[in-house]
């Protein structure tokens, strides 16, 4: 064995489509998250929208990496909501609160876990956050959806020049582009009133433009396989791809 990667939200969607298009042969994978189930993974149980998951994570990587002496380490954090969606204010208070953690903080906090936890191995250490094109374009009704993605933008630049300064680790935001899953499914049936954007994304999917998450799994690993992207690097992969 001599590769570990981490996927979150590895049970549906993107995360399971990024586990079954893995390219890594030799690799031990785990599945952050509460429900697991994804084939061909180990499960690390845990809800990254609450601070006792991100404790249980955190121990997991560091008795995972104390003595690994393998060439690859991977975590890419792909686990998000937009629940609930609506207007700030307008919207219950405790999911909200939890959308937050898990956009916001859970991605720097378990990405600080992961730094910590491969400091100083000799191998190739790889950490993708998965951001969209809602960190700078605002859609009313995705607040905190938002300003999460924003928030772990800013979270990769930062860190990716520490870590091209002293530490080693690629350090990237993918934003995928709009992939279809099961949150593109909770999109389609909101009412216009909480979500005003939404017939823009109806639209999508009617002319058949919302992408396979097997392609966009696929992209996202070719993309760790190019020496040109910096660490700190913000990529759409839409726009690399066709570039």
């Amino acid at each position: 064995m001599t590769s570990l990667v981490w996927i979150t939200g590895a049970s549906t969607g993107l995360g399971r489509a990024l586990v079954d298009a893995l390219p890594l042969s030799d690799a031990r994978v785990f599945d952050v998250s509460r429900s697991g189930g994804a084939p061909g993974t180990e499960h690390v149980a845990a809800d990254l929208a609450d601070v006792a998951g991100w404790v249980a994570v955190e121990a997991h990587l560091r008795r995972q990496l104390a003595a690994f002496d393998g060439d690859r380490v991977v975590f890419v954090h792909n686990a998000g909501t937009l629940e609930p969606m609506g207007f700030a204010g307008e919207v219950p208070v405790e999911p909200y609160r939890r959308q937050v953690m898990l956009n916001a903080s859970a991605p720097q906090v378990l990405g600080q876990a992961f730094l910590e936890a491969t400091a100083g191995l000799d191998a190739r250490v790889e950490l993708v956050q998965l951001t969209s094109g809602a960190a700078t374009k605002p859609y009313e009704g995705w607040s905190a959806y938002g300003a999460g993605k924003a928030a772990v933008d800013q979270w990769v630049r930062t860190v990716g020049l520490e870590q091209a300064r002293r530490g080693g680790a690629r350090v990237l935001a993918v934003a995928p582009g709009v992939v279809a899953t099961g949150m593109q499914e909770q999109i389609r049936a909101m009412d216009e009133r909480d979500f005003p954007a939404v017939d823009k994304f109806r639209g999508l999917h009617e002319r058949g433009e919302l992408i396979d998450p097997a392609d966009a799994a696929h992209g996202i690993w070719r993309l760790l396989e190019r020496q040109d992207v910096e660490t700190g690097s913000v990529v759409d992969l839409r726009a690399l791809e066709t570039g």
